[in-house]
């Protein structure tokens, strides 16, 4: 059976940059990655968008940014347990270091939401129900079958890819020019829309204008190639997955008692299994919301300290099925009864109690009129620039694309492409901007 090598999966070599950096001491080109997305404009635009509650008055919850730090920080920790158990194998390459490892899980996690549009995975499914009304009116009858899936199944991973290669930086000439090492962890779907994967998983990672560079990218590293377009995974693709599912497990669950929306004790309850039994401290004139939260602040330490040590134990123990790209399911399966029984049952009391809030559901509603009001004047705007031979367009569609800035398409470019720089300047937005935008473009805030 094939098998992907460490020696080729861990390539320090840039994306769109024919000369390699040199290993400066104590900053290895993973460490520049890190230092690459954390100063970027797209990684600043997550401070201003959803985490899990859009629009939130409380500035103790989590937004986008903080979320991607917190996920950072456990896949570093991740990363590093890992290395150093594997640096003691003879297959091992002897110029990665454990902390090379750490920077390259944390570099993967702090991009993994880079291209989620406003308002979070609600922002995503908005999209998708706009684009298949305009597909019925025939908007999108220019584009090819695969493009079409694209649009009509728009997704924040490939849009992230898109961000990272193409956007920020060099455009359109390697991106932020990553190392193929750090890509190839932030690929978690390494497949296109229009593969049936994608349509069995409603998941994928590439547009069909980054099928090069998914090709590029999974060529220098060795994935093994499982169909057209289609990869498997790079194995710490499972590192930075499983530190998203610990934080947003367990912070989730602390913005709902910052919220009022859960009771700090049901919480208290579902982590004893980690903390031990479950202590109520008897009530004082500090018990208030911040002190509720502040003695949970206390038990995350515990919490996430035991799911790292876990989820680094699994992924020694199924080294070879992930070398080998046929590991079934995620990593956190693959760990011991009680961080399943934890990490499963907070997802569960979390779309029970938090995703099915009535005050999720107002939000949510106004967040989709504000992205079919944005839609409904860029996107026909960008088709009629295209639709003319002579780049000439209407007075209001002229407006349209100036607010485009540099994402507005040329004349010469095809229906899809028109279409995709569209949706890099709407994914970009952020929640406030989105929802400012609307209401100018609505005649509210003239």
């Amino acid at each position: 059976m094939s098998t992907m090598q460490w020696q080729r999966l861990l390539d320090d070599q840039r994306i769109g940059k024919p000369s390699k950096d040199y290993h400066e001491i104590g900053r290895t080109p993973f460490h520049k990655d890190y230092d690459r997305l954390i100063f970027s404009s797209a990684f600043r635009r997550l401070g201003h968008k959803t985490q899990v509650h859009s629009l939130s008055h409380n500035d103790h919850v989590h937004n986008r940014l903080t979320h991607s730090l917190e996920v950072s920080s456990v896949g570093r920790s991740l990363g590093i347990s890992v290395a150093q158990q594997l640096s003691q194998h003879r297959h091992w390459p002897d110029w990665v270091q454990p902390h090379d490892v750490g920077a390259i899980v944390q570099s993967a996690c702090l991009g993994h939401d880079i291209g989620n549009p406003p308002f979070g995975h609600f922002g995503e499914n908005a999209i998708r129900g706009w684009f298949a009304r305009y597909h019925e009116a025939g908007g999108l009858r220019n584009l090819s079958m695969a493009e079409q899936f694209d649009m009509l199944n728009f997704e924040g991973n490939a849009q992230g890819l898109r961000t990272l290669t193409q956007l920020e930086y060099h455009q359109f000439k390697g991106g932020m020019r990553l190392t193929y090492a750090t890509l190839g962890s932030f690929l978690k779907y390494p497949w296109l829309a229009s593969n049936p994967l994608a349509q069995e998983t409603k998941k994928y990672g590439v547009l069909q204008a980054e099928a090069p560079i998914l090709n590029e990218i999974a060529k220098r590293l060795g994935l093994l190639q499982l169909g057209d377009h289609h990869w498997c995974r790079h194995p710490l693709v499972y590192l930075m997955e499983a530190a998203d599912d610990i934080c947003y497990a367990i912070v989730d669950l602390e913005d709902g008692v910052e919220l009022g929306i859960l009771d700090e004790v049901d919480v208290m309850t579902l982590f004893a299994p980690i903390t031990g039994p479950l202590v109520v401290p008897e009530r004082t004139p500090m018990t208030d919301e911040y002190y509720s939260t502040r003695r949970l602040a206390l038990l995350r330490g515990k919490v996430i300290n035991y799911l790292v040590s876990a989820c680094a134990t699994a992924f020694i123990e199924q080294e070879q099925a992930l070398l080998q790209g046929c590991l079934e399911g995620d990593l956190i399966s693959h760990t011991d009864p009680v961080t399943q029984q934890v990490i499963g049952n907070a997802k569960l009391l979390a779309r029970k109690r938090i995703f099915e809030s009535p005050q999720r559901h107002r939000t949510e509603l106004g967040a989709s009129a504000i992205l079919e009001t944005i839609l409904d004047g860029f996107v026909p705007a960008a088709l009629e620039r295209i639709g003319n031979p002579t780049g000439e367009v209407s007075f209001k569609a002229q407006k349209y694309l100036v607010l485009m800035g540099t994402h507005q398409p040329e004349a010469n470019v095809t229906a899809y492409q028109a279409l995709c720089h569209t949706m890099d300047f709407i994914a970009g937005m952020t929640d406030k901007y989105a929802v400012t935008l609307a209401r100018q473009l609505k005649g509210e805030l003239l």
